[in-house]
């Protein structure tokens, strides 16, 4: 009885251990990228056959032995009912081996990287797809989406400001018809689902779509209001290719801890904003310095210190700094905290020097994130829509994606 009990109480240490040892891993793995080759393109939604390359960084640089897996998934993300085989050339699951560490860095890491398709893995089948990166212990670090698509059918997206008259100010509708001569659908309805994602974020989607007129070979979908997304704001955005002067919206500089620490131009709250035009990238990043040759590696991390100025705290609310590189999650990190002494919230997250857009979100007690409550909300915002096309006929196996529509808002519609 006894050695049952020790045994149980291994076991239960080992479990809590793994768990302990996955969240410090999770901690420690920054500046996470799964993108085509081409520079500038951000978005993990590409033809089938295109090369994606996932890359991240471990701050612990110790080389440890990380591998990716990759899973089929349907158009609502759950598993697939394919097999491995079926949609993989070659190995689902492989380690990850072009592994470098950083060069002339005050913070020291390793850079991993793989690209997909590789020699061990070749993708057979478009769809939507989930990537783990798995540690020693087979435990999940993180997972990244991403869709790939056959061009089977043309989808032509159109963006205008919303006809509502009470939204007529603050949203976009998102129009579309999908296009497929070569393709016979019998029933629309049961076989074709669409997602509409909004600038790559997979927090913002719209689903559960049928069309509303249907003409030979052709779906439409225009809708007035169950199509509507709220318009948002520009992102907000600072540069760091520069550590040791000031650049683009930096206003202080400091070194401390042997690391440099930034303090980012403060943004005020006012619920009063009006619009303004200022170009940006759509809450996403770039990693690049002009203190290194190869940004990858020779790009140093530095604390960055975000403020935002409020009269009052957000009553029952939680206040976030939000984007691509925190994969426009909500954590602790991100997480700022309010000063009643100076009336302002602060935090400050360690972040690889290049090109930034982020905003800042709230989140009340039902974890429902408001985006435009503090940066507020306008048609006029430059937007960018995906149209994801999933085709899945009668006794078929899984949800092809027989075609991607790309859309951006232009103020004279």
């Amino acid at each position: 009885m006894i050695n049952i009990f020790v045994t149980m109480l291994k076991k239960i240490i080992f479990f809590f251990f793994s768990i302990f040892v996955s969240f410090l891993n999770a901690q420690n793995i920054k500046t996470i990228q799964l993108r085509p080759l081409q520079e500038n393109n951000f978005s993990s939604i590409v033809p089938l056959g295109t090369v994606l390359e996932l890359s991240f960084d471990d701050l612990d640089a110790d080389s440890k032995n990380y591998q990716y897996k990759i899973e089929h998934m349907t158009h609502d993300w759950q598993k697939s009912r394919l097999l491995s085989s079926q949609y993989i050339n070659g190995f689902d699951q492989n380690t990850i081996i072009d592994v470098t560490n950083s060069f002339n860095t005050l913070q020291s890491y390793t850079h991993y990287s793989v690209k997909i398709p590789n020699t061990n893995t070749i993708i057979t089948k478009s769809g939507n797809y989930l990537l783990s990166v798995l540690d020693a212990h087979d435990d999940v670090v993180f997972t990244r989406r991403f869709v790939l698509y056959e061009n089977a059918s043309t989808v032509g997206v159109s963006v205008i400001r919303s006809r509502n008259t009470k939204t007529l100010n603050t949203q976009q509708t998102i129009q579309f018809s999908v296009n497929h001569p070569n393709i016979q659908i019998n029933s629309p309805s049961q076989e074709i689902n669409v997602t509409i994602i909004k600038n790559n974020n997979w927090n913002e989607t719209i689903t559960d779509l049928q069309p509303t007129f249907f003409r030979p070979n052709q779906l439409l979908y225009t809708y007035t209001n169950k199509t509507n997304f709220w318009g948002g704001n520009e992102y907000l955005n600072f540069d760091t290719k520069i550590l040791r002067n000031r650049s683009v919206n930096i206003v202080r500089i400091m070194k401390e801890n042997n690391l440099f620490n930034l303090t980012i131009y403060p943004f005020t709250y006012n619920p009063f904003r009006e619009y303004t035009y200022n170009p940006d990238i759509n809450g996403q990043f770039i990693i690049r310095t002009l203190e290194g040759n190869v940004a990858n590696t020779e790009a140093d991390y530095a604390k960055m210190d975000f403020i935002l100025e409020a009269e009052q705290p957000f009553k029952d609310k939680e206040v976030y700094v939000y984007g691509a590189f925190n994969n426009f999650e909500i954590s602790e990190e991100n997480k700022m905290h309010y000063n009643p002494e100076n009336k302002t919230y602060t935090t400050s997250i360690l972040l690889k020097q290049g090109f930034y857009n982020y905003t800042f979100v709230t989140l009340d007690d039902n974890n429902i994130i408001n985006t435009n409550e503090i940066n507020g909300s306008f048609f006029e915002t430059e937007n960018e829509y995906n149209v994801i096309v999933y085709f899945k006929p009668f006794g078929g196996l899984y949800d092809r994606v027989i075609g991607v529509g790309l859309g951006f808002f232009n103020q004279n519609n």
